[in-house]
């Protein structure tokens, strides 16, 4: 097949056609966390019965996630992001469906495996489009999933305040964002494979390169798993903050990556990606310190939001340099992805055991070492710096979308 070029008219229509999509992923991410007490209540499990079925979430986006360049092989880019982002926007109604702990757990699986093989292959085809454009925009995609978990987020805390039942509120989100889903999906870039291209294999082991990009991202999704499920505990317990401020401060963590990931795309552009997340690194190391050492809840508010600054543009530029990296964006990202998916599910867990054996001082400690390590990693995403334009010769031919 030959490849396809966009005009840059094209190319703009799909940027924004993909970054809805983000957004629309984000805002199921935000829909269901605002009513995890709901889900724990009407399934009547117990603490730690609900941290082993939400475990099963980073279980079902790690064995699936590999699938989707297959499935983006066999049926093309705007298809397969179509159907899966359908059926992640679906299974927001699952959880909340539950009556059990079993039930809850295989609601879990099948919530993470659609978010898992969406997000692949929304990000491979974020990648490409970057390629055409010849700039750096995964940041500001990564920022519009934040915007729109943020959105999903309000709607939720919104429909708890009022009191509704999880599973109207959910099945009103699933329905809205499946909608919205299949409408900017029309807009996606349609990419497919040439005639010599080889299918992805149904599984595989990372290449190495994107084992070596995983290792960066690990450091910061840790940091921010960590941040976001403990920030407010450590304003709480160790600096006897209320409860309104320790919940301010996880909520101005979330604002500050939001922002820092949509303006973010301008400081790459300029600065390199390599010097971006070693800049990055050196303000949450900063923002670490200053968490380890504040004696004031104002301070460790200060260390949070340098923190989610300097982790912000991260993830997204692993995704880009994965996909970057080789000749299957898909299989790069996947593996990209798992190595964050499990460093997001350890994290929490182990930030907890280590405050449990000596305190949550040394657990931040811990988070600003691996912050360190940004600075020190960072030149491995040196291939995502400078991305390729389609007319060097993409490797999967792009078809415009219809037009409004």
């Amino acid at each position: 097949m030959s490849d396809v070029v966009q005009a840059p008219s094209g190319v703009g229509r799909a940027r924004y056609a993909v970054a809805a999509a983000f957004t629309v992923h984000g805002g199921v991410t935000g829909s269901f966390a605002t009513r995890v007490p709901w889900i724990q209540d009407h399934a009547g499990v117990s603490a730690g019965q609900l941290g082993f079925s939400l475990a099963f979430t980073a279980f079902g986006a790690s064995c699936a996630m590999p699938l989707a360049g297959r499935i983006t092989h066999r049926f093309g880019s705007r298809a397969t992001l179509r159907v899966l982002l359908a059926l992640w926007t679906l299974s927001l109604t699952l959880p909340s469906l539950a009556p059990n702990l079993l039930t809850l757990c295989l609601a879990m699986f099948v919530y993470g495996a659609t978010s898992g093989m969406a997000d692949v292959a929304m990000n491979a085809l974020g990648v490409e489009v970057e390629r055409q454009l010849g700039k750096s925009i995964m940041s500001g995609l990564h920022g519009m999933w934040s915007v729109g978990a943020l959105i999903g987020s309000a709607a939720g805390t919104l429909a708890a305040h009022l009191g509704s039942d999880a599973r109207v509120h959910h099945a009103l989100a699933a329905a809205t964002l499946t909608a919205l889903g299949m409408l900017v999906c029309r807009w996606v870039p349609d990419l497919r494979p040439t005639e010599d291209e080889e299918p992805p294999p149904r599984f595989a082991l990372p290449p190495r390169t994107a084992v070596l990009i995983g290792a960066v991202g690990f450091c910061a999704v840790f940091a921010e798993g960590a941040s976001l499920d403990w920030s407010a505990v450590y304003l709480r317990d160790r600096l006897e903050a209320s409860a309104g401020l320790a919940a301010a401060c996880t909520t101005g963590f979330m604002l500050t990556m939001a922002a820092a990931r949509i303006v973010g795309d301008a400081v790459v552009n300029r600065f390199g990606a390599v010097r971006t997340v070693r800049a990055g690194g050196a303000l949450a190391a900063l923002g670490g310190l200053l968490i380890v050492l504040a004696g004031h809840p104002a301070v460790a508010m200060a260390g949070f939001g340098l923190m989610g600054l300097g982790i912000a543009v991260v993830v997204p530029l692993c995704f880009a340099a994965a996909g970057h990296s080789g000749p299957n964006p898909s299989q790069a990202i996947a593996g990209v992805a798992t190595i964050t998916y499990t460093s997001g599910l350890i994290a929490p867990s182990l930030i907890g055991g280590v405050a449990q054996a000596t305190s949550l001082m040394v657990s931040f400690g811990v988070v600003t070492a691996l912050a360190c390590g940004l600075m020190v990693f960072a030149g491995v995403l040196r291939g995502g710096e400078r991305p390729t334009t389609a007319k060097t010769g993409p490797r999967a031919a792009a078809v415009p979308g219809p037009r409004p």
